[in-house]
């Protein structure tokens, strides 16, 4: 897709929407969606996203669209949206990080959104490790982190909101959910943006100041995974046992059967049996 700088198309074209100018008017960020661009259609944010931080646009801009056709989450799964009833947004950041650092972000990312769903619905989202994002064992929310180009990250996150469930594929409908159906009534979408967008660029800019442990505090509040019997693949080996803690550094701790303790700073955790 071709970019274009003036190509903001305004969020009332669906019918759940308020005009995107007036988002930004009442934003409360310094550097976040300063300069953002806006699509009724496009295949990924992430991509686009991408495309803009090799041609140098700053930090925090911002990349929204009514619909994906190409959307995808981690391990290049799709991620299933349909036009106007879900928040699809990429964002550019450029940390002064470590490549060993950049795991950190994604849960940086996780405890933010998790903090600005329960401030602004009222509800209080699980996280299984490290960002995903349930209610009662289904998820809502998907957060991808890609690095580094120039120097920059690309972080894209997608939130169902006002899905019902025929919204969902017939496959997904026992896995996945949306503040809708969990509210029982509709969600403003753009409020919920602007207090993401605000919750995030405030943990984010104190993680880039002084380091990981605000986070990790913020990130222990809302998991839903320690204490838990977990699979997780580590190195082509796969591992069954005990989500124990939460390191210093953000990896996940594992306890196996026999007493041992693992860590993991990248995977896929999936939750266990007991009697696995």
């Amino acid at each position: 897709m071709a970019i274009n700088d003036n190509e903001h198309i305004a969020l009332n074209s669906s019918p759940d929407s308020d005009d995107l100018r007036d988002l930004c008017s009442e934003l409360k960020t310094r550097g976040f969606a300063k300069k953002f661009l806006h699509f009724q259609q496009a295949g990924s944010t992430n991509q686009i996203a991408s495309d803009l931080a090799r041609k140098g646009y700053p930090e925090g801009t911002l990349v929204v669209a009514e619909e994906q056709t190409a959307g995808r989450g981690r391990w290049q799964r799709p991620w299933h949206s349909p036009v106007g009833k879900a928040l699809l947004f990429s964002l550019i950041l450029r940390p002064e990080i470590l490549p060993s650092q950049i795991p950190q972000i994604t849960l940086v990312v996780g405890a933010a959104v998790a903090q600005a769903v329960h401030r602004q619905t009222g509800i209080r989202a699980g996280i299984k490790w490290p960002n995903d994002l349930f209610y009662q064992g289904k998820k809502f929310c998907g957060i991808l982190v890609e690095g580094n180009v120039k120097n920059s990250l690309v972080l894209g996150i997608g939130v169902n909101v006002n899905q019902e469930s025929d919204d969902f594929p017939p496959q997904l409908r026992s896995t996945a959910t949306s503040l809708r159906m969990i509210k029982g009534e509709k969600v403003s979408r753009l409020p919920l943006l602007r207090r993401i967008l605000e919750t995030l660029e405030e943990d984010y800019e104190e993680y880039c100041r002084a380091g990981f442990a605000s986070a990790r505090r913020s990130w222990l509040q809302y998991e839903a995974i320690l204490g838990r019997k977990v699979r997780i693949a580590i190195g082509g080996q796969e591992y069954c046992g005990h989500a124990v803690g939460l390191a210093e550094d953000g990896a996940l701790l594992l306890r196996l059967p026999q007493g041992e303790e693992i860590r993991s700073s990248a995977g896929e955790v999936n939750l266990c049996r007991e009697d696995e």
